[in-house]
C-alpha cells in the first residue's frame, strides 16, 4: 500500500506470465521477469509520452494493469467461468 500504485504489477505480472507460458498457476520465475517488464516499459513511457512533462510512473502501471484485469474481466466472464 505504501507503493502506491506501482504495486498494482505484483497483481497484474503473474496473470500475463501464466497467459504467456501456459503454465496452470502462476510460476516464480516468470512472474517476476514480467513484472520487472512491466515497471521498466512504464518508468520508459511515463518519461517520454508527454515530452517536457513526465507522469509518475504509478500513473501509467495503474492505466495498463487496470484496462488488462478489466479485460481479463470480460473474457473470463463471455468464457462462464465467473
Amino acid at each position: 500500500a505504501a507503493a502506491g500504485p506501482v504495486s498494482f504489477v505484483a497483481l497484474t505480472a503473474p496473470q500475463l506470465a501464466r497467459r504467456l507460458t501456459r503454465s496452470p498457476g502462476p510460476n516464480l520465475m516468470p512472474a517476476m521477469f514480467m513484472g520487472a517488464t512491466l515497471l521498466i516499459v512504464a518508468d520508459w513511457a511515463s518519461q517520454r509520452a508527454f515530452g517536457a512533462d513526465q507522469l509518475p510512473v504509478g500513473v501509467v502501471t495503474g492505466v495498463l494493469g487496470g484496462i488488462y484485469l478489466l479485460w481479463l474481466l470480460v473474457i473470463e466472464r463471455k468464457a462462464g467461468r465467473i
